[in-house]
């Protein structure tokens, strides 16, 4: 079944719902496992497979005993949750509080359903992504292993500068990085075209966020940024030197820019 972006596999003892989540800051697969206690359905496990802060749930209606995964350690998060169901779920359902539901969380019993459940999640998490590709900016900066692309953005409801961290990728010239310096709603991406991990500045301790953004660049924050982004080999690839000399251009371009739109 499949209503308001929520797929349900299994109609048994146990069932397995499956949603994909965008929360800005994070976004990935979550899936709910229920079980069917004296006629009433009761959520047993969830699993948040989200890209940066993977967690799932142990009894979520009842002590909702709350675990962090370690990709570093575990790998991919909706991998691993795809093994558990099928070499653990009965363990984690009595865990969970429900051992007399143990016995129909058994892979023997499920290994159709798991079946299903793993190929819908793997294509949920292709399909169901949530990316942005901005325009490339009015003007281009050169700075080595990356280019800024700065803009000025009129949105419906906002407008500020852009600042675009390009570079290419292959053959393939992509957004690295996004300092979106709006009036309202401030915020910068993570891998705009890939993961998209977006985070929202607080305008009262940065009243003015190009500013922030500038002296963000300047002091040496943009190779982390790029590491968390995945993008290592253009972060190895910053010359200081260079990336300082770039910077006096992008601050002159983007500050003039703003004051004309001012």
């Amino acid at each position: 079944m499949n209503s308001n972006n929520v797929v349900t596999v299994g109609d048994g003892a146990i069932k397995f719902d499956l949603q994909y989540r965008d929360l800005l800051s994070d976004q990935g697969v979550c899936i709910h496992v229920s079980g069917n206690e004296n006629g009433k359905e009761i959520e047993l496990l969830r699993f948040d497979c989200f890209d940066h802060e993977p967690h799932y749930h142990y009894g979520p209606e009842k002590n909702n005993e709350r675990l962090m995964l370690d990709k570093t350690t575990e790998g991919d998060p909706l991998e691993w949750t795809l093994r558990q169901f099928r070499t653990n779920l009965p363990a984690m359902v009595a865990r969970a509080g429900y051992p007399e539901l143990s016995p129909a969380a058994e892979e023997a019993n499920l290994s159709n359903v798991i079946d299903e459940v793993s190929l819908e999640a793997r294509k949920m998490s292709k399909d169901q992504r949530r990316t942005v590709m901005h325009d490339r900016g009015d003007v281009i900066v050169e700075a080595g292993s990356v280019k800024f692309g700065i803009e000025y953005r009129h949105l419906a409801n906002d407008e500020g500068i852009a600042i675009h961290v390009l570079g290419d990728v292959g053959d393939e010239e992509l957004e690295l990085l996004t300092f979106d310096c709006f009036k309202n709603s401030p915020h910068y991406h993570y891998g705009p075209r890939a993961k998209n991990q977006r985070i929202y500045l607080d305008n009262t301790a940065a009243p003015d966020p190009l500013k922030w953004a500038l002296d963000l660049l300047k002091g040496g924050k943009l190779g982390p940024m790029l590491e968390k982004a995945g993008y290592l080999d253009h972060a190895a690839r910053l010359n200081p030197t260079v990336l300082l000399a770039c910077m006096v251009e992008v601050e002159k371009v983007s500050t003039e820019m703003e004051k004309a739109e001012a």
